[in-house]
């Protein structure tokens, strides 16, 4: 068994809505990130803060976040829009001080139809299709 790392891409969503508008140029906010682990114990997208100044996202708000350290406050940062393999959604992220690697957490699998595969060290894309579905109402 082993660690699951994966290529994302993340941009400012709201860079994105303004200038689908035309209110800003063409040049939206953007990065792809390599080597980001795929993290089991973590809820959120968890983004170092050069990455989260790099992309100029705004604060949403603070939580309570237990670390290996201890319960800390952490900062919440909103509008991320995330895309990984085919699949994209926006999600907040949680910024990360102490290391300089992103955290891909177990929420925006969920959402976005992804599980990791530890025996082949990879994420598994779940299926949506006509025939099957990763969402569900039941």
């Amino acid at each position: 068994m082993g660690q699951v790392i994966v290529t994302l891409t993340v941009t400012n969503r709201i860079d994105q809505v303004l200038a689908e508008q035309g209110f800003i140029p063409v040049e939206v906010r953007s990065c792809t990130l390599t080597n980001v682990l795929v993290d089991t114990g973590a809820t959120l997208l968890c983004l170092p803060a050069a990455i989260i100044s790099q992309l100029g996202l705004v604060q949403g708000g603070e939580a309570s976040v237990e670390t290996t350290a201890g319960v800390q406050q952490g900062r919440i940062f909103r509008d991320v829009d995330l895309r990984i393999y085919a699949r994209q959604g926006t999600f907040d992220c949680l910024e990360l001080t102490e290391v300089p690697y992103a955290l891909l957490g177990v929420t925006p699998m969920e959402v976005l139809g992804l599980e990791p595969d530890l025996k082949n060290r990879q994420l598994r894309i779940l299926p949506m299709n006509s025939e099957q579905t990763y969402l569900s109402i039941l």
